[in-house]
C-alpha cells in the first residue's frame, strides 16, 4: 500500500526538526588592507559553526577567490569545540589582496569523518568590503 500524501506530511511533521549546517563570519578581521595580487599570510576571523552532522570529527576549511579560481588562500583541518567557535588566529591562509578590483570570495567549512565528507557550508564575502 502506497502512502499518500497526507501520510507522509504528518510523519515529516513529527520528526524533529535537522539543525542546518551552517558558518558564520562577521567579517574579514584585523588583516592589512591588500590590493597588489600579492597576498600576506594572516590570521583567520573567527568563524562559528553550528548544526555540524553527526559523525563529523574534524573540518575542513578553506578561501577560495571566485574571481580567480586557480589560485590556492589555503585553509586548515581541524577539530571543532563543542561551542562551534573557531577563534581568531587558530590558523594561517593567505589574505584576500585582489589586483585592483574588489573580488569575491567563499569561505568553506567542510565536515569530515576521516576522508569522508558529511556536508559543506559555506559563506560568500566581498573583498574590499
Amino acid at each position: 500500500m502506497k502512502p499518500t500524501l497526507a501520510a507522509l506530511a504528518l510523519l515529516l511533521s513529527v520528526q524533529p526538526a535537522l539543525a542546518e549546517f551552517s558558518l558564520k563570519i562577521a567579517g574579514w578581521g584585523d588583516i592589512p588592507h591588500c590590493y597588489t595580487g600579492r597576498p600576506n599570510v594572516v590570521g583567520n576571523p573567527e568563524m562559528r559553526i553550528s548544526g555540524l552532522p553527526t559523525g563529523t570529527n574534524r573540518i575542513a576549511i578553506k578561501l577560495k577567490d571566485k574571481d580567480a579560481p586557480g589560485y590556492n588562500h589555503g585553509g586548515a583541518k581541524l577539530r571543532v569545540s563543542g561551542d562551534g567557535v573557531i577563534p581568531a588566529g587558530t590558523f594561517k591562509y593567505k589574505s584576500p589582496c585582489p589586483p585592483g578590483t574588489p573580488h569575491t570570495y567563499e569561505w568553506s567549512a567542510t565536515a569530515l569523518n576521516g576522508a569522508r565528507s558529511l556536508g559543506t557550508a559555506s559563506v560568500v564575502m566581498r573583498y574590499p568590503e
